[in-house]
């Protein structure tokens, strides 16, 4: 498990277009928020002061802005967040967490059908 505090859950939306943009000032981070956020340029400042402070970004300077780049893969966010999640929430039981999303939102006939794949594909690989 990572030693890095765990991001909020407003750092990782921030989080999330820096990853799509590779690399994005604030000004940038804000253009890419949809409009109904409303963040304003210092609480977006913040957020990315804050991942950067967490180990999620590193920052440069280019001209007299801060360029922030990612210093984690998202595959790799994703998964200590569902790592603390399953943890805290559904005592480390994976199928407890797969219960609950399937009961409380469903699945399609395309998801079934990936799951059902996902499934005998692992039951291949245990045999």
């Amino acid at each position: 498990m990572s030693k890095r505090p765990a991001p909020a859950k407003s750092e990782l939306e921030i989080a999330r277009i820096v990853w799509k943009l590779g690399g994005a000032t604030v000004r940038q981070v804000m253009d890419a928020l949809p409009e109904d956020r409303g963040l304003d340029f210092k609480t977006v400042q913040t957020y990315l002061r804050r991942l950067e402070a967490k180990g999620y970004l590193k920052t440069h300077r280019e001209g007299r802005s801060n360029v922030y780049r990612p210093m984690v893969r998202p595959g790799k966010v994703i998964g200590e967040v569902m790592d603390e999640l399953l943890k805290s929430l559904f005592d480390g039981q994976v199928l407890s967490l797969f219960q609950h999303l399937v009961n409380d939102r469903g699945l399609s006939e395309l998801e079934v059908r990936q799951l059902r794949e996902l499934l005998d594909r692992l039951e291949g690989e245990s045999r």
